[in-house]
């Protein structure tokens, strides 16, 4: 079972994951965050497997709190894939260099977000 975090400021885009996620056997969602900081939490505290996190959030963002993520040993295992719908080089460049694992347009087909979650 993946045990899989959504970060997103957009409770809209939270929801479609979640219900994207839920219907998927060999995933759970386990935790949702509406910003950088409540996702850093959210990953010390539950472990997750994958984190789907949005560059841009309110706060911390998503290109800082995967730095934190990764950079922490107790939560570098957790995987991060950035969504955004931003299709900049320097936001792809920058998410990897940060440590994630795969960087995702939002405008993508489901599919492929389920793929690089499994990844």
């Amino acid at each position: 079972m993946v045990r899989v975090v959504v970060a997103d400021d957009q409770p809209l885009v939270r929801m479609g994951l979640r219900v994207l996620l839920e219907a998927e056997e060999d995933m759970e969602l386990v935790g949702e965050a509406a910003d950088g900081r409540a996702v850093v939490e959210l990953v010390r505290e539950l472990r997750p497997d994958v984190v789907l996190m949005d560059v841009r959030m309110p706060g911390l963002d998503g290109l800082a709190a995967l730095r934190i993520i990764a950079d922490d040993p107790v939560t570098a295992a957790t995987r991060v894939v950035v969504l955004t719908t931003f299709e900049l080089d320097e936001y792809v460049f920058e998410a990897l260099r940060g440590g994630a694992g795969g960087f995702l347009i939002k405008d993508g087909e489901p599919q492929e977000m389920l793929t690089a979650v499994r990844a």
